[in-house]
């Protein structure tokens, strides 16, 4: 009996120089690349979730939050000239300025303008809703819930002429509500769950491989051997372990 698909889906963020966890060098990303390329993993996008059944038993789906631009700066050409696929979620209210969020880097990081992005688009690049102004969407109302998470979908499309189809809420914050609005509007929505997404995964809060985590090339280059699998329960676990200190006690 053939094993059941395994996903890998990637997380970055901003592809720079900049400091902090959401930012991976380009000397780092282009390493990653080359080393997933010479896997021979198939690289699928983020539609191909639409049909398990037709993916191979391991695959890997690119995925980019916030919609830097760097993103177009840096990584999209490497990864063109790999013919990967990404997916960037974009949040709507922000496109042509900065991050200006909590928890976002100083000096603040530019995002693309919509010419950039109907640009990429035409190119190949596929884009997702990432809300309109980055909230915590589990802290909302239900009314400001369903703007952010409606709404940016409907921005996108009107940009782009085409369905938005998948969501990425910030900061991973999702609840059984959040969860049910976005399942209202989309296919697909993911989380930062470390781990493999698998037939069982719910569709609409989809586990990720932080790449900050794999900046190391031997170690990335195990994990896409399918020897990484000691490592990622490590990181599994103090990620939950830091989730818990920081509700409940107050640290982090």
């Amino acid at each position: 009996m053939p094993a059941a698909p395994q996903i890998d889906i990637l997380m970055y963020h901003s592809i720079s120089d900049a400091g902090g966890p959401t930012s991976i060098t380009p000397d780092i990303f282009a390493a990653q690349m080359q080393a997933l390329a010479a896997s021979g993993l198939p690289v699928v996008s983020i539609d191909a979730l639409a049909d398990l059944e037709s993916l191979a038993e391991r695959s890997v789906i690119l995925t980019f939050d916030d919609g830097f631009a760097d993103f177009d700066q840096v990584a999209w050409p490497i990864l063109r000239d790999y013919n990967f696929r990404p997916i960037v979620y974009l949040p709507t209210g922000c496109i042509g300025g900065v991050e200006n969020w909590t928890g976002s880097n100083t000096p603040a990081r530019p995002l693309m303008d919509w010419n950039r992005v109907e640009t990429l688009a035409a190119e190949g690049v596929g884009f997702g809703a990432h809300s309109i102004t980055h909230p915590d969407l589990a802290s909302l109302d239900p009314d400001t819930l369903e703007y952010e998470v409606a709404r940016s979908g409907h921005d996108i499309s009107a940009r782009l002429g085409q369905p938005i189809r998948h969501f990425a809420p910030p900061y991973g914050s999702s609840s059984d509500i959040v969860r049910h609005c976005i399942a209202r509007h989309y296919a697909t929505s993911v989380g930062t769950r470390m781990g493999a997404a698998t037939p069982s995964s719910d569709i609409h809060d989809l586990p990720r491989l932080e790449m900050f985590y794999y900046t190391d090339i031997s170690r990335w280059q195990a994990h896409l051997a399918g020897r990484g699998g000691a490592y990622l329960n490590v990181r599994r676990t103090l990620r939950v372990a830091r989730q818990f200190a920081h509700k409940h006690l107050g640290i982090g």
